[in-house]
Order: C-alpha cells, then structure tokens, then sequence
C-alpha cells in the first residue's frame, strides 16, 4: 500500500505540524481548513517555521522551498479524494470526528487509509462510522509534530495488518520512531502523563508547593526538561480536561477524574499558551 499523496484535516497546531514533517519527507500534502483565513494561515505557519530554520542553519534555502511547494492548502473536503492516506486532527470530539469520517468515506478513493490523530477517543467508532473499517487506524503525533521523535500508530480491532504496515512505514520515513498501540483511551503516553499532570494541579490545590515550585522540583529531580504546568499550558487546559474526561469515562479510575481547579481555569478562558494565558501568564 504505497503513499506518495497525503490529506490532512485541521489547520490547527498540530495539522499543520503533521503537513510539515510528512513534506519534509517527500510527501505532497494537502491541508483542508474549514476557511480560507485559516487555509491561508497554514501556508503562513509554514513558511514562518521553515525560515527559522533556515536561519539557523537546519535546512537549505533551496530544501525549505521544495518542502513549501508539496504542501497546498484548500477549503474543499473532495480535493482530498486522490490522497493515499488522510489523517483527521480536528477537536476532540467524537460525534464530530464520526461524522468526518463518514464523510471522508464518500470523498476519498476506496484504497485510502484514513488516520485519526487522537489520543483518547476510540478508533473503531470512528472506523465504523466508514464502509471500509479495515482501513482506519490512529496515527498519534505529538506537539510539536517536527520535533517529537514518537508516533502512536493505534489498531482498533477492525484494523487489517496492510493497514497497521503502512501506517508504520509512513511514520519511519517521517523520521519517526512507531509504537504500535491498543486502541484503548490514553494509548501508552496520554495514559501514564495524565494522572501526573493531574497529580501535579492536586498538589498545587493542597497548598504543597507553588506552580514554579513543583515545575523546579519535577525538572531537577526527575531531569524532565518541563515540568508540569508548563506542560499543561503547551497542551491547552481544555484539551488536558477532554483527555482527562475521556480517560475517566474508559477507566473510572479518580486519577484520571479532571481537578476542579483545571474545569475552573477553562471556564475562565485560561485555556494556556494559545489564549496568552493559562496557569503562566504569556501576554506581552
């Protein structure tokens, strides 16, 4: 199942990171956003990133110019049906996520793989919401997408081995390295990172430490390059409680039930990095 011409759905941080690694390694891309401004702001994003690179030294001139013209941008979900495989990074909700896929099913050639990017919700309601479960898995990239070295490739039982394959091999000739997953809330990353972060707003509640006081103590103790509120204002507060909210709802376990305090932050619009405000105040 060979891939030379990939689809992504979502313009969002981690769409338009997952455009630029699958450009890098060859691939054409091609980026649907639901508006020109954002379909726009991809190709922005884009040139923005690869410039920096440039400028220090990582890339050509000449590389980031062949990288920028296999990525294209549009607004129309049909200009994905010669993509050989399409990975969804839309919000994280299934009913939406469901319904993409139906609609990718009808859009894109019956050979395409289609991948969603999720790191909670569960693959085969997505892969039968489509007439060909067999050829949906997940293709879990973390932010951000170029510079994280792993891929959660996540097989839900309707998964056929061509699929899981190929999925693999796009992710090593991404330079990634492939951890095949159960197709289970949390996959192994979200699952173990989770409860800590959780943990770590507890803490915070009870009075133990100051954030930068637990964000110092997890770096130097553990040598975890960013401690945990940091972390969480990278995530997005609302992805966090989503994640969280996904986790308790497979497992049941009080680990995973979000803290208050995260809901309160998110409801206040401190949703972190991307609102200028989260527990870390980012405004200029």
């Amino acid at each position: 199942m060979a891939i030379a011409r990939v689809g992504i759905v979502g313009s969002g941080i981690m769409g338009s990171g997952i455009a630029e690694v699958a450009a890098s390694a060859g691939y054409e891309v091609v980026v649907r956003s639901r508006t020109k401004e954002t379909a726009d702001a991809v190709s922005s994003a884009l040139a923005r990133s690869l410039a920096r690179q440039v400028d220090k030294g990582k890339r050509t001139q000449e590389d980031a110019d062949a990288v920028a013209a296999r990525v294209s941008a549009t607004t129309q979900l049909g200009e994905l049906v010669d993509a050989d495989l399409v990975i969804e990074s839309v919000v994280e909700d299934l009913s939406v996520k469901k319904a993409l896929f139906t609609e990718l099913d009808t859009v894109c050639k019956p050979s395409t793989i289609l991948a969603t990017n999720t790191s909670t919700l569960p693959v085969v309601e997505m892969a039968m919401a489509t007439g060909r479960p067999d050829l949906v898995c997940g293709i879990h990239f973390f932010n951000p997408a170029p510079a994280m070295g792993l891929v959660e490739i996540a097989r839900p039982i309707t998964a056929a081995d061509a699929t899981m394959e190929t999925a693999c091999q796009f992710a090593a000739a991404c330079g990634k390295e492939a951890v095949v997953v159960k197709d289970q809330a949390g996959f192994v990353v979200n699952a173990l990172l989770f409860p800590y972060l959780n943990g770590a707003v507890r803490l915070f509640e009870q009075g133990v430490a100051s954030m930068e006081g637990i964000d110092a103590a997890m770096k130097g103790g553990c040598g975890f390059p960013m401690g945990p509120f940091a972390l969480l204002d990278l995530v997005g507060l609302d992805t966090s409680v989503a994640i969280l909210d996904a986790l308790f709802e497979e497992f049941r376990e009080p680990t995973y039930a979000p803290v208050p305090l995260l809901r309160r932050l998110v409801q206040s619009g401190r949703l972190g990095r991307k609102a200028g405000r989260g527990f870390y105040d980012y405004k200029r």
